[in-house]
Formats: C-alpha cells, structure tokens, sequence
C-alpha cells in the first residue's frame, strides 16, 4: 500500500501524516472493515492546525475526488466531487455570471473542506457561511451506507456534517447555489480610520452599503497610533471581466529560512508601507478578484517566511455590545506580549444563521492575528487571548488552531456534544482528541467519582 505523507499549512512543527488515497478509503468504508479512529478526509492542507491531522491513523487524501458533474447555468447550482478546488469552481461558473456566495481568504481550498469548517468571507454580514449555500451532500459512514444530506434529508447528519471538520464520515460530493455576478472584478474603496473608535463607528455603515468590507490593523502601532489601519470595502463591478485568473502564484518563498524573517523591524516598516500604500487615496477602483480576495495566494508557500517553526493563527469572535472593550484588549495583550503579527484582521459577523450544528461565526467582531511560533512564550500569549476572548461570551476558530485547551473549546462550542453523538467512530482528528475527547474523559471521571 503506498502512502504519501502530508502535515499542515501553517505550523512547521506539526508532523506530517501518513495519507492513504480516497480510492482505498473508500473501499475499506464500504466494505464496514474501517477501525475506529482510523480515517479522516484531508482536502488541500490549508488548515493552519491539527483540525485536518489524524495522530491516530491515517488522513485520506481526497483531490483526486475532482470532478464538476453538473452546472445549471440558470439556477447556478453546481454539484462537484468534494475534492474540487475552489478556483476549478470559479473558473467553471466565470463565463455564465456566477460566483461563490461565500470564498474565503485562499482559493486553494477543496470543496469538501470549505463544507466541513463552514468557512466565512467578507461578506458573512449578507450571505451567512459557506454551508448556507449548500443545497445538498454525499455521506460515505463506516456502517457501509452512502447517505444522501440536505435539509429534508438526513437533516441531523447534514448540520453535523457541515462544520463538523470531517468528523461524520468522508464528503463524497456536494451540490451548492452560486450567486450571480455582473463582473468577477470588484470595486474596492479604502477608507483609513485613526484608531478603533472610528473604525466600530464605520463598520456597521460599510456591511449595510457593500457586499464585502474587512479591515486591516497596524497592530504595532502604540501612541497617537494604536488601533489605526484601513478599512477596505468592495462590490462586483458592474462592468468587468468574467475571465477567472488560472495562472497560480506568480512569486514564491523557494526555499525555508533557518529562522523567521517576519521579525519586529520588518513587520513595522512593512506596516507602515502597506499602510502609505493601500491608503493613499480614498478613491473608489477596479481592481481583479485575486487580489482583493486571494492576496496570499499570489506567493506560493509564503508562510516559509515564519522560519522552520511555523506559525500559530490565532481568531476569536466577540459579541458586538463587547467588541469596543475587548478588540483592543486582545491587541493590547500582545503589544504586552512584545509579539507583532504579520496579518490583522478585523470584520463584523452578521446575523445570518449556518444550518450547521457547529458553527465559528456569530454576530459581533472577529480579530485574526499570526505569530511566528516562538515556543512557550507565544504559547502563554495566546492562552491570554483565548482567556480574554471566552470570558467576553466569544469563541476560539478551531479550524484556524493547533494548541487550545478543552476548556475554551467546550466554552466556544457549548453544543459540542452533539457532534460526538453523530461522529462517525471511524473518524477523528488530532484536534478533537486533544479537545472533545478529554472533556468525554474528564466528564466520565467525575462521573465514577460520584
């Protein structure tokens, strides 16, 4: 049986896992002789923790799983196997005016993957997550059975399913309703803000007026500065291309630098240019999707600049009534930390409901930072952050994590429960062992106290 090794995207330190093809996997499904633990699927690798890592077993890889089977260019419901990348589907809808309803930061994404974290974008605040504009699934489970998911069919495995990090059984296929389109181009607007009071004072404007709006924080700027940064906010342009940009990274990171070139001086001198930059003029332009989208993925293996570490991303969500206080709490707390992050992002979550069971996103604001790993100290700064963020009534994104503890994942996802009961035994990951299965003990051991 030849196998291939895969780790994750972003944490250099993660090990790589053994990998067996989607074929094989599901044979072995099929044939009900898969072990408990044993599998789990394994799109693209974008995760940036142990969400997509099977300490256990074995990961499956799913992307030769990459067929389009159907497009109906009237409705825009598209069905494609679950390894399908993201960018596949653009390219296929491009031509007929659709788009995805939701994308988030990489197009490098499978489609089973976006399913099974319920991914979000700039626009949470219109369109909800991904798993909102999933019209139906393919369930493979370890009983044999192929199930089909929507929300009039096996409705309790289908909210399991999506959000459910691959936890329920393999996604073989999926269909989901594209939006229409005038143009793949967005026109995009910058407006600078001088701290966070103005940014809170223009958000809520900028969701009711634009399909996307996201910020960007110059999180080491102290003084007169602190909390400054620039609010970018966009809309399919009216007239603009349809051709999607199949081209792939144009720049890349070669080769892995012994140590990690993202360091202090750099990122405040590349603050204040991005930010001289992208905020010069408040004028509204047109500028291609890649870019206002999909900015990383113009440099192939950029996170080799984090050094042979890795890095820890760290995105929480408050409540809005909470998010003035405690945003400049979290940014605070890593200034204190004297730990700079290369990307900070700032947005608002709307109100629109996931059918998910588990779903990251809810009203109020959510904060993305990147560290460099730098072992135990950063480690200690982003318990901090989850301590801060958990107490306000928000929650930790687990698909965008590799160390929280149980505590603040039950205290994130209350209902967690509920997944295990629907979790397939032949699936778990690294991240659910090392969360959900602990409480499952530590809750048995206080039972036989009793």
């Amino acid at each position: 049986m030849g196998q291939e090794r895969f780790g994750s995207f972003g944490l250099a330190t993660s090990p790589a896992r053994k990998a067996i093809p989607a074929d094989e996997a599901i044979a072995i499904l099929k044939n009900g002789t898969a072990r408990p633990g044993s599998l789990l699927g394994y799109g693209n690798g974008r995760s940036y923790g142990d969400s997509c890592q099977n300490d256990a077993g074995m990961v499956v890889d799913m992307r030769p799983l990459d067929r389009i089977r159907s497009f109906n260019a009237e409705t825009g419901v598209l069905e494609a196997d679950a390894g399908t990348l993201l960018c596949d589907i653009i390219a296929h809808a491009a031509p007929y005016g659709f788009f995805p309803a939701v994308v988030p930061g990489t197009q490098f994404v499978t489609l089973g993957g976006a399913i099974a974290n319920d991914v979000h974008g700039k626009n949470h605040h219109r369109r909800g997550t991904f798993g909102c504009h999933v019209e139906a699934l393919t369930l493979l489970r370890s009983d044999g059975r192929t199930y089909r998911c929507s929300q009039t069919d096996n409705v309790r495995l289908f909210a399991a399913t999506i959000g459910g990090m691959g936890l329920t059984g393999l996604i073989l296929s999926a269909s989901i309703k594209l939006m229409r389109v005038p143009s793949l181009d967005i026109t995009e607007k910058t407006t600078r803000f001088r701290d966070l009071g103005e940014f809170f004072d223009l958000a809520e404007a900028a969701d009711q007026a634009n399909e996307y709006a996201v910020a960007w924080i110059d999180q080491l700027a102290g003084g007169h500065g602190r909390g400054r940064g620039l609010l970018f906010t966009g809309n399919h342009a009216e007239h603009g291309s349809h051709a999607a940009d199949r081209a792939g990274s144009r720049l890349s990171v070669p080769v892995q630098p012994p140590f990690n070139v993202l360091n202090r001086p750099f990122l405040t001198a590349f603050n204040a240019a991005y930010r001289w930059k992208k905020g010069k003029s408040a004028v509204p332009r047109q500028a291609g999707y890649q870019g206002f989208f999909f900015p990383l993925d113009g440099v192939r293996d950029w996170n080799r600049l984090y050094g042979p570490r890795g890095l820890f991303q760290h995105q929480s969500v408050v409540p809005e009534e909470k998010a003035r206080r405690i945003v400049p709490a979290l940014l605070e707390a890593a200034r204190r930390a004297g730990q700079g992050s290369f990307l900070t992002v700032l947005k608002r979550f709307g109100g629109v409901r996931s059918p998910a069971l588990l779903s990251f996103p809810r009203p109020g604001y959510t904060l993305t930072l990147d560290f460099p790993n730098r072992g135990e100290r950063t480690l200690r700064l982003l318990a901090e952050l989850d301590r801060i963020a958990v107490e306000a009534g928000g929650a930790v994104n687990p698909y965008k994590d590799a160390r929280m503890g149980p505590e603040t994942f039950a205290a994130s996802f209350p209902q967690w429960q509920r997944l295990e009961a629907l979790r397939d035994p032949a699936f778990i990951s690294s991240f659910w062992a090392r969360t959900a299965k602990r409480l499952e003990i530590g809750e048995g051991r206080a039972e036989a106290a009793e």
